[in-house]
């Protein structure tokens, strides 16, 4: 395919995603010049005409819907056996993997992606389009943050041959809705179901329920209420948990009305009115859930987070009393009915194709799959690769079609051949919150340790991880050591009062701690050159490298500060003008031009460097100037008018 151009305009570039139902390529509009995502579908249309006419009809109904958080779809096609949608392409990730990046995410954080996610289902139920496989791996989000649902129409497309031939259901069993485990019709409360799902996963980085088959999943989905975020995140509002229990109820009565009133409920769900709600109580019918589905098949699910072909799981109901009716005209009634049969079997096997059962595969090595299956007629010309926790690497996981369909001689038939066991991508996990990680991780399958040391980052905080971010790594078979913060390691601080400097600077080096000397001050109590005071205060427990302020102390006091006070009268003398007639004839009087007057001092405090006060004047001002000086010490003023001595004086104590 790459390299390749399909619909005489598309060149397709690369691979950008796989699934269970379909292969995604970004490529390349010659006629438009755009980037577009090209969705292959991985599904056998050979002798279903109604199904690939039902694909059409409802991929194009899915090119109607025009909004902000929904993919555009622009085109549908086939070429040969390949039938396709063009859609918009969203340079970004899925959902699931920000999840596994990001999650578990707070509420202010989940509640907004929430909003967009169902006012975008909203808008496709108000156009009569049911999307019916909602989950974050059809959820695409862009570098700032905005998600856009795909994949519209394609589930209700390729379930309609299926659903009706053989009673099974298109979807992602995690996200299924008990309705459609059961077999039933999927509805626009299906949808509401599977985003109170989707919000669970946002909220707590998990998936509500989990087993080792997709029955057992469909089973809980079934019977078992959806647990409480807050048993996980106490700090999670029950107004928030109250949105997950109203979308996920058993019984679609008790959901949301549709998609509107749900959003509207997401708008208040933080507000303070809401702060004390209490948890939301919905009935519980024992009767409808007693009877327990008989499983016969309990192997594990190849890839459970992709959307596949789910057998409903119904319940064992009474059998139903049968009338008894005369035998004659049953029996008249099949002998007509097998001629009939044995006529068109005749007529079939001499006219029609010879077609011939896909032969089962599955659990065989490659090689052998491929050479049984050309003995029986059919080509084995394509194979997909896919993760499987069931079946080992080059072991066959599954056919298309599938086993026991029959098909004509030479039939193309697309094998699914495991890789291993799903590997998952490590990220970095440094600088975040170690129970978080460890519940997400854990929710994979990883066996998470933890060691712990002192450091300046808060307790709790991830510094070290043993598997370097982008590992490839087996969850069931992967242990993840972290180094975790303890906080940082504090001592007690010893009372430093009358320390010396020498004293200080020994106790420094052996305590760890980075003495400051932040200031002086005269003591009647304390020698000259000793600690007089210190911050933190003695026996504080501090980190080590702490900071710790000392004041020393500058002896006794010796002479006391007396002051002076000048008082002075600063004269205005503005440049004498003349006063002038204007136009009109009136004598206007000339303005003053103030003066620009600076005081200094030589004292105590104060040297002739700078002004102590600086005004302007524009009549004659009287000031008083304060002079303190020690017993001995002698002082002066000065004072300048626009950069001109008016007056200068020194002084001295008497």
């Amino acid at each position: 395919m790459i390299g390749s151009r399909i619909g005489g305009r598309y060149e397709i570039i690369k691979i950008i995603g796989d699934g269970g139902m379909s292969r995604v390529y970004l490529a390349h509009d010659i006629i438009l010049n755009r980037d577009v995502a090209i969705k292959v579908l991985n599904y056998d249309f050979a002798n279903e005409e109604e199904l690939k006419r039902r694909f059409q009809r409802e991929a194009l109904s899915a090119t109607s819907l025009t909004h902000p958080h929904i993919v555009d779809i622009f085109d549908v096609g086939e070429e040969g056996k390949l039938h396709y949608l063009v859609m918009e392409y969203i340079e970004g990730q899925t959902l699931k993997k920000f999840i596994k990046t990001n999650g578990p995410l707070k509420p202010e954080r989940a509640l907004p992606i929430m909003r967009q996610l169902v006012s975008a289902i909203s808008n496709a139920h108000h156009n009569g389009i049911v999307h019916r496989d909602i989950k974050p791996q059809n959820i695409l989000m862009d570098p700032d943050g905005n998600v856009k649902i795909t994949d519209f129409g394609i589930a209700m497309a390729l379930s309609a041959s299926d659903h009706t031939k053989t009673n099974s259901v298109i979807g992602t069993v995690h996200y299924l809705s008990p309705e459609q485990a059961r077999g039933g019709m999927a509805t626009k409360k299906s949808d509401i179901y599977s985003l109170g799902i989707v919000l669970y996963e946002l909220l707590t980085g998990e998936l509500p329920f989990s087993a080792e088959s997709a029955v057992a999943i469909a089973l809980k989905h079934l019977q078992e209420e959806t647990p409480s975020v807050r048993a996980l995140f106490p700090t999670i509002p029950q107004s928030v948990e109250n949105v997950i229990l109203k979308a996920t109820a058993k019984d679609a009565t008790y959901r949301y009305r549709s998609a509107d009133e749900m959003v509207d409920d997401l708008l208040t769900v933080l507000s303070l009115e809401r702060a004390n709600e209490e948890k939301l109580s919905i009935p519980f019918d024992d009767d409808r859930t007693r009877s327990i589905p008989v499983v016969n098949e309990m192997s594990k699910f190849t890839s459970i987070e992709s959307t596949k072909k789910i057998e409903p799981v119904t319940l064992e109901q009474p059998p139903v009393a049968v009338k008894k009716r005369k035998k004659w005209p049953i029996i008249a009634g099949s002998i007509g009915g097998i001629i009939i049969l044995l006529l068109l079997l005749f007529i079939s096997g001499i006219l029609g194709p010879k077609q011939v059962e896909i032969p089962k595969v599955e659990g065989m090595e490659e090689t052998k799959a491929v050479n049984l299956l050309e003995e029986k007629g059919f080509k084995a010309d394509e194979r997909m690769e896919q993760p499987s926790d069931e079946f080992e690497k080059g072991i066959v996981i599954s056919t298309v079609p599938e086993v026991g369909k029959k098909r004509d001689k030479g039939t193309s038939v697309k094998l699914f051949v495991s890789t291993g066991k799903e590997t998952m991508e490590l990220e970095d996990y440094t600088g975040r919150d170690y129970t978080q990680i460890y519940s997400l991780l854990a929710s994979y399958g990883f066996k998470v340790d933890s060691e712990e040391e002192f450091n300046d980052e808060p307790t709790g905080t991830i510094l070290k991880q043993n598997h370097e971010k982008g590992s490839e790594l087996i969850p069931s078979e992967t242990d993840i050591l972290f180094t975790v913060s303890k906080g940082p390691d504090e001592q007690e601080l010893e009372s430093l009062e009358n320390y010396d400097k020498d004293r200080l600077h020994d106790y420094e080096k052996t305590s760890g701690f980075k003495i400051i000397v932040v200031g002086e001050k005269h003591s009647a109590t304390i020698e000259a050159g000793h600690v007089l005071s210190q911050r933190p205060s003695a026996r504080t427990k501090i980190a080590k490298g702490g900071k710790v302020e000392v004041v020393m102390s500058k002896g006794v006091e010796k002479k006391p500060v007396k002051s002076i006070f000048k008082t002075v009268t600063i004269e205005y003398k503005p440049e004498v003008m003349d006063a002038y007639e204007d136009e009109e004839g009136n004598w206007i009087e000339p303005e003053l031009v103030p003066q620009q007057i600076r005081i200094y001092v030589q004292d105590k405090t104060h040297t002739m460097a700078d002004p102590v006060e600086e005004f302007t004047i524009t009549e004659n001002t009287v000031k008083q100037i304060k002079i303190e000086l020690e017993e001995g010490q002698r002082g002066a003023y000065k004072i300048t008018r626009d950069s001109t001595i008016i007056a200068e004086e020194p002084v001295q104590l008497q």
